[in-house]
């Protein structure tokens, strides 16, 4: 998938210690698990990274295998999930249709441009009452309210965001996939500093909601600098999961 914007072929070598860790893994597994249905006997995850969510998405009954694009991610994926993880396009997953009882794809459609494409996909291998589970409206989860945020703010446009919530089920809605009530978990680890977001601004992390402008990246890190406690990261996002069944 070249078209995200990170390369996680290198991301992979210190990916899991900048994302949280297995704190944040464990909210994220603990959270998909109450929305796959207790029959599930299958679950894909997407975008599987180095399958730090994977090896915590545990059930008596339930097979989880793994797909990512990034050869790099899978090389730790498969130590984690030895035999159940594959290197597939999110667009084209290599399982049959009807196959699968559930689909989860954590942190993933924030990151492209083909929203309607990945839910396509899921939507194919899922059987009638199975279920796409998907993190929604990422970007705007880290908005927690604090000093940071008031400086971003303004300049914050959800519009653009490739995981909207209403955009997602639009999408599901084309292919038989209908809503159902979802849940919230904790980004442990997330909090922004002040620091780090200046960094992050001018490597283009927020490029899905914040405009390509370097002038404004420059008045941005300026009034960033001159918050206090540089190092003290804010408030822990809370980030939704949405749930859509697959129809008869």
């Amino acid at each position: 998938m070249a078209e995200t914007l990170l390369d996680y072929e290198t991301e992979a070598a210190h990916y899991d210690r900048t994302r949280g860790g297995v704190p944040r893994a464990g909210a994220a597994a603990e959270a998909v698990l109450s929305l796959v249905p207790p029959g599930a006997r299958t679950l894909l995850d997407l975008a599987c990274g180095t399958g730090l969510v994977t090896e915590r998405l545990t059930r008596p009954g339930l097979r989880v295998y793994g797909a990512d694009a990034a050869h790099a991610m899978l090389r730790v994926a498969d130590g984690r999930a030895p035999g159940r993880v594959v290197r597939a396009d999110a667009r084209r997953l290599p399982f049959p249709d009807a196959s699968l009882d559930a689909v989860s794809a954590v942190w993933l459609l924030h990151l492209v441009p083909f929203t309607a494409e990945i839910v396509a996909g899921a939507a194919r291998v899922l059987r009638p009452g199975g279920v796409l589970i998907a993190t929604v409206d990422k970007d705007a989860a880290h908005d927690v309210g604090s000093d940071i945020d008031a400086i971003l703010r303004p300049y914050r446009s959800a519009g653009a965001a490739s995981d909207r919530a209403d955009l997602v089920t639009r999408c599901a809605a084309d292919h038989g996939l209908a809503p159902t009530p979802g849940t919230h978990f904790t980004g442990h680890g997330q909090g922004a500093t002040p620091r780090d977001t200046v960094r992050k601004l001018r490597a283009g992390y927020f490029a899905s909601w914040f405009p390509d402008d370097a002038a404004a990246v420059e008045t941005l890190a300026t009034a960033l600098a001159a918050l206090p406690d540089q190092d003290r990261p804010r408030a822990d996002p809370r980030y939704r999961l949405a749930r859509f069944v697959r129809q008869d």
